[in-house]
């Protein structure tokens, strides 16, 4: 329950820490250049060079809408820490608005902006997906899709967010600020991608001890609660017989593992390797389409 607790704790913690880079990138790099910028946000920039109009109504009206669709396909729970980043990122904004009307960093260097704003926006982003949250905006249309397909979520961001950079041409009347628009698309779903999948990464373990067993009666009965795979060999050299452990973990947990074993049999010998992909229970899952899989099998 405390641990339950704990992890509810950090993921709204962290998706409010994304949304302050997120804000900071669009407030402080974006509007004062006028680069534009993917989602319900480079919309809302649109409108605000067009009319005037706030951009934080703009964004948050349009979240709403989107946040109505992705309640049914997505779930309540998914959309609870959207709702809250989309708070966030409207209280924060409005913020930084309010303290910096007019930006001055970086201004006159749009390039340079880019990238900086970029980055912010990516990190941003990243944190606020891989802590089970969104900014909404493209993120809801990118979770919706990855959630059935193994495709990354800033290359589905991208795709989405290309037709709304080209359209920032109707009021700028720039496809030079069009082209850093694109270019601020793919320096954030880079970063995106990279702060995503660094929390994702998974590591393999081959342990050689002889108190194989304390090893994996530890790693089943204390958080994450994994599980370990015996298989029995024989060592070359010395003829011994002797039992090899196999043990897959995130990236994140293996401190964790180091430590347990050495405290353990600090004697024992271990590898590790990092494996591109783990499926099943305690990771990810398969996302195939289950319609054609069944009729495969069926012909």
């Amino acid at each position: 329950m405390l641990k339950s607790l704990y992890r509810e704790i950090v993921d709204y913690a962290m998706i409010a820490l994304g949304m302050v880079f997120y804000s900071i990138g669009w407030v402080a790099f974006f509007l004062p250049n006028n680069i534009s910028t993917g989602g319900v946000a480079g919309l809302a920039s649109i409108i605000f060079w067009g009319t005037g109009i706030p951009v934080q109504v703009t964004y948050f009206v349009g979240n709403t809408i989107l946040l109505a669709i992705a309640l049914k396909v997505l779930g309540l729970k998914f959309c609870i820490k959207t709702i809250y980043g989309v708070l966030m990122l409207t209280a924060f904004t409005t913020l930084f608005r309010h303290l910096f009307p007019h930006p001055t960093i970086l201004h006159g260097e749009p390039f340079m902006a880019c990238i900086i704003g970029s980055c912010f926006c990516g990190v941003g982003l990243g944190f606020g997906l891989a802590y089970h949250g969104s900014s909404g905006g493209s993120d809801i249309v990118a979770s919706i899709i990855n959630k059935y397909r193994d495709i990354s979520l800033g290359r589905v961001i991208l795709l989405c967010d290309i037709i709304i950079v080209t359209l920032s041409y109707v009021v700028l009347h720039s496809w030079e600020q069009v082209i850093y628009g694109f270019v601020g698309l793919i320096v954030v779903s880079s970063v995106l991608d990279q702060v995503v999948s660094s929390g994702l990464r998974s590591v393999q373990f081959l342990i050689i001890s002889e108190r194989y067993e304390e090893i994996c009666r530890h790693v089943i009965e204390t958080p994450p609660y994994r599980s370990c795979t015996v298989i029995d060999a024989k060592g070359y050299y010395s003829g011994n017989s002797l039992k090899v452990l196999i043990l897959v973990t995130r990236q994140r947990e293996a401190s964790q593992v180091f430590k347990m074993i050495d405290a353990i049999d600090p004697h024992a010998f271990v590898t590790q390797s990092p494996v591109i992909g783990v499926y099943g229970n305690g990771f990810d899952r398969f996302k195939v389409k289950r319609k054609k899989n069944e009729a495969l099998l069926k012909s």
